[in-house]
This record gives structure tokens, C-alpha cells and sequence, in this order.
């Protein structure tokens, strides 16, 4: 289950926007198995980066300085969503500047009592909605939620 749903995740039309440091990692792996995800060598791939300006994997543009204006501007421009995988300093900086329109997630029945947090302090508010859901046999919750407006008015 889990499965089909990447493999459907990985088919849609993409470019990639990835932290520093996922992007290193990804460099190390996705290169030499091009076969298992062919899209990923013609995305382009932005890359949230304030010391590093060029990489071999291309296409790759390199973005530093006013990254929410730049992504913001990115978001205007005609083209393929924007994908994030990991690069979780990068999904808070989206998340406190309003750049999400979709989030999906994969929740793994384990706590482990540290960590990063996706929602932390300075997150600004927002509403989703559910636009899909599937429990895999193992308890691994996938949710698919789209932007629905600003936070809900308080009581």
C-alpha cells in the first residue's frame, strides 16, 4: 500500500525544492539509480542554499538570501508543483511564510520523544482540508491535505 502510493506520488509532474543538506544526501543516491525514478534526473531541482551555488546534478538552481521571496516568486511562475522531500528547516520556513498549498504525509506509528517538530513555534496559522487518506496493514497513516484559507476565526 504504502508502495503504490509513492510510485503515484512519483509520477506526477514535479520539480523538486530541497534543503542544503537533502540535496547532498540525494546527490550521493538518486544519480546512480536514475532507473528506480527517471523524473527526478530532469526536474530541476532547487536547492535552498546560502554556501553552495553549483552542482554537477543538473538541472539544479541554486537559491540563497530572500528564499521566501524567491519561492514565492517561483510559485507565480507557470511550471510543474513543487515537491519537498525532507529538508525540514526548509518546510518551516515555507510553513511561517504561507508557501504550503498541499502537504503530504506519511505517519509512522513510533515516538521517539525528540526531533524536529513539522508544526513548531512560528508556524503560521492555516486550514487544510483532507483530500485523501489510506491506512497501510502495518498502521502507517498517509494523509493528502490541500490549503483551505487562513486560520479558522477563534471563539
Amino acid at each position: 500500500v504504502l508502495s503504490a502510493t509513492v510510485k503515484r506520488q512519483m509520477e506526477l509532474p514535479f520539480d523538486l525544492l530541497l534543503g542544503r543538506v537533502t540535496f547532498e544526501i540525494w546527490t550521493g543516491y538518486w544519480p546512480l539509480h536514475k532507473e528506480a525514478w527517471p523524473a527526478v534526473e530532469t526536474a530541476t531541482k532547487y536547492v535552498v542554499s546560502d554556501t553552495m551555488t553549483r552542482h554537477e546534478w543538473e538541472p539544479s538552481v541554486f537559491l540563497g538570501g530572500d528564499v521566501a521571496g524567491k519561492i514565492a516568486e517561483l510559485k507565480r511562475q507557470p511550471g510543474p508543483d513543487l515537491h519537498v522531500y525532507g529538508s525540514a528547516t526548509l518546510v518551516q520556513t515555507l510553513l511561517v511564510h504561507g508557501l504550503v498549498d498541499a502537504l503530504r504525509l506519511k505517519i509512522y506509528p513510533v515516538s521517539l520523544g525528540c526531533g524536529k517538530r513539522l508544526f513548531a513555534d512560528g508556524t503560521a496559522p492555516a486550514s487544510f482540508k483532507l483530500t485523501g487518506s489510506e491506512v497501510t496493514p502495518s498502521g502507517v497513516i498517509m494523509v493528502e491535505y490541500e490549503r483551505s484559507g487562513g486560520c479558522p476565526a477563534r471563539p
